[in-house]
């Protein structure tokens, strides 16, 4: 029997041109789906933006079921269910996103405030070291401001002075360092250096009622009663939680009646 090889070739170059044909068309179906699931996550986002965490986790577990391996949406998630007050799930999903790339720093330090939120001192100090050490991480005194109120929570009070003054040589406008290293005075009995402190927190963020209280509570211990007094009944007015306002309230009675 006569042999055609030109046909044989043939044969494998429309094999070959077809199976290239599928790969083309699974990767531009794949393309699709990443299309479609990245405007949905940022659909999330708009609602995330607004405080609208239930309609922000809808939209992102519907982007998760068409394209969940992206590290964006996964810090998303856990943005979402943090609001949501799931730490579990929110841990979980920034995992997620740092699996997927690994140099997500932003993910890496929402991830240390899941710890935080979970009282893990240990390993939030991991990821807020990891993250200050990025150096393109635009916002290094976020990352600094957390490491001080970690080492703060667990009695280190030298490290946290230090991490919160890092923030602030960064950021001498950022009221939560100031807030921050105010506290931690107020706990190492430097009451003067909390009052300056907590002074320049109030000035950066004038409508916090919760540093009115502290500052209060500043002031009450160098013996400024008056000042105290104006500063919780400042606290009062701010408030926006109730149980915030009362505990204003309380104090401000207190520093009268001295």
């Amino acid at each position: 029997m006569k042999k055609y090889p030109g046909v044989r070739v043939l044969i494998l170059m429309l094999g070959l041109g077809l199976s290239l044909g599928l790969t083309a068309c699974a990767s531009n179906q794949k393309n699709l789906e990443k299309q479609r699931a990245e405007a949905i996550r940022d659909l999330g986002e708009a609602y995330l933006g607004q405080g609208e965490h239930t309609r922000a986790l809808r939209e992102f577990l519907k982007a998760q079921s068409i394209y969940p391996d992206d590290p964006y949406l996964q810090n998303d998630l856990g943005v979402a269910y943090m609001a949501k007050g799931n730490l579990d799930l929110a841990v979980a999903h920034f995992h997620k996103a740092l699996k997927l790339k690994p140099d997500y720093s932003p993910a890496r330090n929402n991830l240390g405030s899941a710890y935080l939120e979970q009282e893990n001192w240990d390993a939030a100090i991991a990821c807020f070291k990891a993250v200050k050490d990025d150096l393109l991480y635009g916002t290094p005194h976020y990352p600094l401001t957390n490491l001080g109120f970690a080492y703060f929570k667990t009695g280190d009070y030298d490290q946290s002075v230090y991490y919160y003054n890092e923030a602030i040589d960064m950021a001498p406008n950022f009221p939560m360092a100031h807030h921050g290293i105010g506290q931690v005075y107020m706990a190492m009995g430097k009451y003067e250096d909390a009052v300056k402190s907590l002074e320049k927190a109030v000035e950066k963020a004038p409508k916090e009622a919760r540093i009115h209280m502290d500052l209060g509570k500043a002031y009450k211990m160098v013996h400024e009663y008056n000042k105290a007094y104006e500063t919780f009944k400042k606290a009062v007015e701010l408030a926006e939680n109730d149980k915030v306002k009362a505990a204003a309230e309380a104090e401000a009675k207190k520093a009268w009646s001295r």
